[in-house]
């Protein structure tokens, strides 16, 4: 969702924006490039700030219709391979699958029945990391009979584990800066937890890995770059915002914890809205910050 205020953008400007941030990603992952490459592709993204994307959630509607890629769950893996294959030597395969441990499918029931999946990230102690949207029923003012998500499940181990909102932002709407929640699970559980840190800085065009509950298929990761800060202090990223991932994490070439995916472009999957982690978020958490 977003506020009524936000202008719509027009196919033809949204598809020239993420072709853009394609282009800056083969530019900036050859060792070589030119500086003035980078500061042209620098001034166009300026030209296209006034623009303002409408962005959308991208937490998944169960039984809803989804737009998968072309070929369904096989070429999507295989999409992913030849982004990893691209990106070798950024983030050792070792690390990314160890850091895929730490985040699980996240399941959440209203009080009419309806059902909706993101990702969460374990922080440790049974804390977990996700976004507002996924665990609270947003949009609801002036509503005469307010929507209440009634119960929020998270899967370890093949089974559905109760987890409790004990913390959370103050969004209102989706893809806001206060579309965070901490989630809390009373469960035994054994999962590495996620190293978070608070000072990167999200540097044009740096590289960045996003994993999450992609279509609801399991945590798949997907690489991507930096592109700029919006006005509401979000980032916007070329990596995919499938339906699922929200809630899920960014991490930085170091294998930290850097953002969650919150949102994407309507209308175009491939360009997300990243919420970086700040202190605010773990106040009633105590985990290891780099």
């Amino acid at each position: 969702m977003s506020s009524s205020g936000r202008v719509v953008v027009p196919v033809v400007i949204a598809s020239g924006f993420a072709t853009l941030f394609f282009g800056l990603g083969s530019l900036a992952a050859r060792p070589g490039v030119e500086a003035e490459q980078i500061a042209a592709l620098r001034a166009e993204v300026e030209q296209l700030r006034k623009f303002q994307p409408r962005p959308a959630g991208t937490a998944g509607v169960a039984g809803g219709e989804l737009s998968p890629l072309p070929g369904g769950r096989a070429a999507l893996v295989e999409d992913v391979k030849r982004q990893l294959q691209s990106e070798m030597g950024l983030l050792p395969l070792t690390l990314i699958r160890d850091r895929r441990q730490s985040f699980v499918e996240l399941y959440s029931y209203d009080d009419r029945g309806a059902s909706s999946y993101g990702t969460a990230g374990y922080l440790g102690n049974g804390y977990f990391i996700t976004v507002k949207h996924g665990v609270v029923a947003l949009g609801q003012e002036g509503v005469a009979d307010p929507r209440e998500i009634t119960s929020v499940k998270l899967m370890y181990q093949g089974r559905g584990i109760q987890a409790r909102v004990v913390d959370a932002g103050d969004a209102k709407v989706e893809v806001d800066p206060g579309d965070w929640a901490i989630l809390k699970v009373e469960d035994p559980i054994d999962l590495p937890a996620l190293m978070v840190n608070l000072e990167y800085g999200f540097e044009f065009a740096d590289p960045i890995f996003r994993l999450g509950n992609d279509y609801s298929k399991g945590i798949i990761v997907a690489t991507g770059y930096v592109g700029q800060r919006t006005p509401n202090s979000l980032i916007t990223c070329l990596t995919d915002g499938h339906p699922g991932v929200s809630g899920g994490g960014v991490l930085n070439a170091e294998g930290q914890l850097v953002g969650i995916p919150v949102g994407r472009m309507q209308g175009d999957f491939r360009f997300s809205f990243i919420l970086p982690v700040r202190e605010e978020m773990f106040r009633k958490v105590k985990l290891s910050l780099s």
